[in-house]
């Protein structure tokens, strides 16, 4: 990452945000707090500990799990959601509405501020939207803004987002999602990513909780934010220390011997299904929106398209091979303990529009392995077997049965002698990189939603410019993605997902096969782990309280 200068304020300058939900307004009334200033509890210091990774604090340079969650206890939201809901409503705004069916006007609350003293204005909002276009880091979440056409802020209160197509139902939901932080224009570069460092020093803060003590993936102490005007009401504990672990047996001995209060992301199931007969911790499970799939990337797989051998019918006979050979049930007894479920479909069990088009067309038909099935793709397409795959995993970002989980990956795809498999590790932080330049064929990500609906599934992994990059496109796709976003009629659009998910099914960019849910371990006398474990899928530290 390239220093970054800081930008040059636009206080006084009027600009206006624009978006649009045909004749959709959502009212300013808080849920989960009283919405309004105030100090954070004075409840005793907590300790949470993860295994999760930070690459950036930069909204516009990651896209990942880690860095979300520091994302989510810092910087104001236009648009959030409550404790206990996955609707959205405004946060630091007043009030959000479709103004026409191409522009989605929002107005902020009053007096807003930064923790360091500058104005929070609609200039910053105009400004954080902007930067997310410009950047388009390959690692950060800007494709999640492909309906946005600009951004307007007439006044200090206003900004009016103009959407490129009409009536756009996913939009509120996006402006709660990794590429909806406001960022302090007085602060951030606008051209480039800004570095961890200069955000800390900056002070550039917003949300229930700022940072009063950096050190990168080591220790992240929060103190609650007494000027915080955000839906979510002011925090439990005044002050949350955040302490990163390599591996999660440290983090399991440190929750069970009460040196820290929570351990969220990730243990193993072997570790939470050890914790849940301690008396001295308490297992909370919330709802699962998690999923784990294998990527292929269309360019560098066998027979990719800038291959030697490029050829597109092989490409997709060796995809569907690896789908034919996937035992689900096998990955989620054996690694999993069921803590994940198998998982058929692009959109999990549980969402609107979910169906199992993988079940459907690969395996034996009721979802398991079949290698008779994936013998004929490959000879029918001409491919000479074995095929050579090589395979990459992170060894610390997705927990620690990662290791497990692709090394029986491994032996399914080579039990019938199809394949023959490298595999391959790398830390999540040069993993994230690697991943986006091409450097991997095939390779394992996992997804934890940004807003509950099914787009979400759907449009970062398989539009033309999407999250992957993985060169996977499909126009068809990509003109039903777009109709699904402004389709109002709840069965209509239903079916529109579904059909996405067929065809997409078809083409085989990504072969999803686990499911799970959000786990955390925290001391007996941990209160608020219930509020925060919900179907908006964003753990906010605020809810937290001890003793």
């Amino acid at each position: 990452m390239n220093a970054s200068a800081f930008s040059i304020g636009r206080r006084g300058i009027t600009t206006v945000v624009g978006l649009s939900i045909a004749g959709l307004v959502l009212g300013g009334c808080a849920a989960g707090g009283d919405g309004g200033t105030g100090a954070g509890g004075d409840g005793e210091a907590l300790t949470i500990g993860t295994t999760d990774k930070v690459t950036v604090l930069d909204p516009a340079g990651s896209y990942d799990n880690g860095s979300f969650a520091v994302m989510n206890q810092v910087f104001p939201f236009l648009m959030n959601t409550p404790y206990g809901s996955p609707d959205v409503e405004p946060d630091i705004a007043e009030s959000a509405e479709f103004t026409s069916p191409t522009e989605y006007t929002v107005t902020l609350k009053d007096g807003l501020t930064w923790a360091n003293g500058n104005e929070l204005t609609s200039s910053d909002v105009k400004f954080s939207f902007d930067r997310q276009l410009a950047i388009a880091d390959p690692n950060g979440p800007s494709s999640l803004l492909y309906n946005l056409e600009s951004v307007a802020a007439p006044d200090d209160a206003t900004v009016v987002f103009t959407l490129k197509s009409e009536n756009d139902q996913v939009f509120p939901q996006i402006l709660s999602s990794p590429v909806g932080p406001i960022v302090d224009e007085d602060v951030f570069s606008a051209t480039e990513l800004t570095p961890d460092q200069e955000i800390v020093d900056g002070n550039a803060f917003a949300g229930q909780y700022v940072i009063s003590s950096y050190r990168f993936n080591e220790l992240i102490q929060y103190q609650a934010n007494p000027d915080y005007q955000g839906l979510l009401g002011p925090a439990k504990t005044e002050t949350i220390n955040v302490r990163y672990y390599a591996d999660s047996s440290n983090l399991k001995l440190e929750v069970q011997e009460g040196n820290i209060d929570v351990a969220f992301r990730s243990l193993s199931a072997t570790d939470v299904e050890d914790l849940k007969g301690n008396d001295a911790v308490k297992v909370v499970e919330g709802p699962g929106g998690e999923i784990r799939y294998i990527v292929f990337n269309f360019n560098t797989q066998p027979y990719g398209a800038e291959t030697a051998e490029a050829d597109g019918a092989k490409a997709l006979a060796v995809r569907q091979a690896v789908a034919h050979l996937l035992d689900r049930d096998e990955l989620s007894e054996q690694v999993y303990k069921g803590t994940y479920t198998p998982l058929y479909s692009y959109v999990p069990a549980g969402l609107t529009g979910a169906v199992e088009p993988l079940k459907e067309l690969y395996g034996d038909g009721s979802g398991g392995p079949d290698p008779d099935a994936a013998a004929a793709a490959l000879e029918d397409a001409g491919v000479e077997t074995p095929v050579e795959l090589n395979l990459q995993y992170s060894n610390d970002h997705y927990g620690p049965s990662s290791g497990d989980e692709y090394a029986l990956i491994k032996d399914q795809l080579e039990a019938a002698g199809l394949f023959t498999v490298n595999l391959q590790t790398t830390e999540w932080v040069q993993y994230s990189k690697d991943r986006s330049a091409d450097v991997y064929p095939a390779y394992q990500l996992g997804w934890f939603p940004d807003y509950s609906d099914a787009d979400n599934y759907l449009t970062p992994f398989f539009l033309t410019e999407n999250f992957l990059g993985n060169h996977y496109s499909n126009p068809e796709v990509d003109e039903l993605i777009l109709q699904s976003a402004v389709t109002a009629d709840e069965a209509e659009r239903t079916a529109i997902i579904e059909e996405i998910q067929r065809t997409v099914a078809a083409d085989l960019s990504t072969v999803p096969y686990l499911q799970g849910a959000q786990v955390a371990v925290v001391g007996a006398d941990v209160e608020g782990t219930e509020d925060t474990l919900d179907a908006s899928f964003k753990f906010r530290y605020a809810a937290l309280s001890k003793g």
